[in-house]
């Protein structure tokens, strides 16, 4: 079997899937002490830097999505599919697990 080598530029979402790049995670805790790997959590919030073209409700017409690339978004803790590309972690997600658009 061929190897595939993916990139960002290489991948497009179908129907009402983004992509997103997760923001890093904290590395200290807001009285200073520094958690290492094992301790800290999934972050929520990632910049997009994909999205699909939207899905068809029950007649047929596509529903737009409502983010954009580039926009700051938190989305559910538990939700999308991880992906990592390099040293640079994603999520691939349906747009319905998106919960803000973050300014």
């Amino acid at each position: 079997m061929a190897a595939i080598s993916l990139s960002v530029s290489t991948v497009k979402p179908l129907g009402d899937r983004v992509f997103i790049k997760v923001s890093a995670s904290e590395e200290k805790t807001a009285g200073g002490i520094l958690l290492p790997d094992t301790a800290k959590e999934k972050p929520q919030v990632g910049e997009v830097v994909a999205v699909g073209p939207g899905k068809r409700d029950d007649k047929g017409a596509k529903i737009e999505p409502e983010v954009k690339v580039g926009d700051k978004v938190l989305y559910s803790k538990y939700a999308g599919t991880d992906v990592k590309l390099g040293t640079e972690e994603y999520v691939l997600l349906s747009e319905k697990d998106i919960l803000a658009i973050v300014q």
